[in-house]
């Protein structure tokens, strides 16, 4: 509830459209429900559509304005969904995969904002239930990792996206929900394993169905966890079924996709200075690692718009790289392989990308593409090997604690401050000088204080029962999983 609460705080802490492309992705939401004809009206061409005016103009009067509130919205466009303007801004001939639009679209309704609202906390409840789920059916030893690997990543970008509008919130969900239950499925048996089946089949559509890139990164996912647990039996066999039937599904939905085509022609910047191929991939390969530590502060939020204070960033850094620093201290060779695999694509991946496109660091890809990655890389780096597994001090686990939540709780109040007034107004009470605000009765500073408080309740409450799972005897053979000693091949 708590870790909901706090999901529903940045859900409140920025206006419709503040998502990157949400101009895009909202009226592919309200064009998805071919039923719903009110809601959306065919264009004149196939790629058009009429959408309500709010819906497409959301965030043109301030994005990329970061000194610019969110209050110009309400001279900009009209909130009546009868008022129509025909935009080709959607995936209305098959761009993106359908599953995350049209789930969203059974939101929509008479109230715009009110849809909005709902469609975000719907992601946070998703996220959250899966993992409560995935929390109470995996193996006791498998608990820290699924925790830590959330933990550490999801400041500030991640908590930022899953409570938004946009598919990377299903991209987000599904790939790190994704692997971690399907290597307790292999693990488990009966019940457990039926649950575990359940979800990894869930996180895969989740995945597979929001973003072309994420069908990709469920293979992935799904590769590396078959590295992990092979085995040559006929259960393993048997089991495998579903996850090689879920990673066929997800290359046709990539296949599908007019994503796909970003394979061959890269993701093109207009107006980018032309550069020898040479130049851009001597560039790339040295900075590259900027997408990486983008996602924790290092990138703006929003439409790369709202900078975060260095305290975010040195916190969220420094959780992340300390906790798998930490896991990387024992490694099996399967655990090697599957890190290895994912951190060379965390590399190579971006570097195609941007070649193709001719492009630079800093043009076109964006650290959110690879954000699910980076999430299953640190889970991987964090798994148990044999008997051991990671462990820190009371020292250590406080200093973590602190640093993830203070850089939330920063984090949060800046990103409320560039829509409440603009950036280039100061001071910790959100309350003063409101410029924009939603429609309701709860102010700024409230939203700030609970989100804040539920999201610190939260991590002290996961951290201590994680130290305790981590406490169990190391030579308590009934603590480890059969399969878990394949980790020591």
């Amino acid at each position: 509830m708590l870790a909901l609460l706090a999901l529903v705080a940045w859900s409140l802490a920025s206006p419709i459209g503040s998502s990157p492309d949400d101009d895009y992705h909202l009226a592919s939401i309200w064009c998805a429900n071919s039923a719903n004809t009110a809601a959306c009206e065919p264009g004149p061409k196939a790629d058009e559509r009429y959408v309500p005016e709010a819906v497409h103009r959301a965030p043109y009067c301030y994005n990329f304005k970061s000194g610019v509130s969110a209050a110009c919205q309400s001279s900009y466009f009209s909130l009546d969904p009868s008022k129509k303007v025909l935009t080709d801004r959607g995936s209305f001939t098959g761009s993106y995969p359908p599953v995350y639009y049209a789930t969203m679209s059974l939101f929509v309704g008479d109230n715009i904002l009110l849809s909005v609202i709902v469609m975000r906390i719907v992601n946070s409840a998703l996220f959250v239930a899966l993992t409560t789920a995935l929390f109470l059916l995996l193996p006791r030893i498998r608990r820290p990792t699924l925790i830590w690997s959330w933990l550490v990543t999801t400041v500030p970008l991640g908590l930022f996206l899953l409570a938004s509008n946009n598919p990377s919130a299903w991209s987000i969900i599904g790939i790190g929900s994704l692997w971690i239950a399907l290597l307790g499925y292999f693990e488990t048996a009966g019940r457990r394993r039926i649950g575990l089946g359940a979800i990894v089949t869930i996180a895969t559509i989740m995945a597979a169905g929001a973003r072309a890139d994420s069908a990709v990164y469920a293979v992935i996912s799904i590769a590396v966890v078959f590295v992990l647990t092979f085995r040559r039996t006929r259960s393993f066999y048997l089991a495998a079924i579903l996850p090689i039937g879920l990673a066929i599904m997800s290359g046709i939905f990539y296949l599908t996709s007019g994503q796909s085509s970003v394979a061959s022609t890269g993701l093109n910047t207009p107006g980018a200075a032309p550069a020898s191929l040479s130049t851009i991939l001597l560039y790339n390969l040295e900075n590259v690692q900027q997408l990486w530590v983008g996602a924790f502060g290092v990138w703006q939020l929003g439409w790369v718009d709202t900078p975060m204070p260095w305290i975010v960033i040195f916190g969220a850094v420094g959780a992340i790289l300390v906790v798998v620093f930490s896991g990387l201290a024992k490694v099996s060779r399967r655990k090697l392989t599957s890190v290895g695999i994912v951190g060379l694509v965390l590399w190579l991946l971006p570097l195609y990308v941007l070649q193709q496109g001719r492009s630079m660091v800093g043009e076109a890809v964006q650290p959110r593409y690879l954000l699910p990655l980076i999430i299953l890389f640190v889970g991987l780096a964090l798994l148990p090997v044999g008997h051991w597994f990671v462990r820190f001090s009371r020292l250590q686990l406080i200093l973590i604690a602190v640093a993830v939540i203070v850089a939330q709780s920063v984090a949060l109040h800046e990103n409320m401050r560039r829509y409440i007034t603009g950036i280039d107004v100061g001071g910790l009470n959100l309350n003063r000088n409101i410029e924009w605000w939603w429609p309701i009765q709860i102010s700024p500073m409230t939203v700030w204080i609970v989100g804040s408080l539920a999201f610190a309740g939260a991590t002290i409450i996961l951290i201590r029962e994680i130290s305790r799972a981590s406490a169990t005897p190391a030579t308590a053979p009934h603590a480890i999983p059969p399969s878990t000693t394949a980790l020591t091949d």
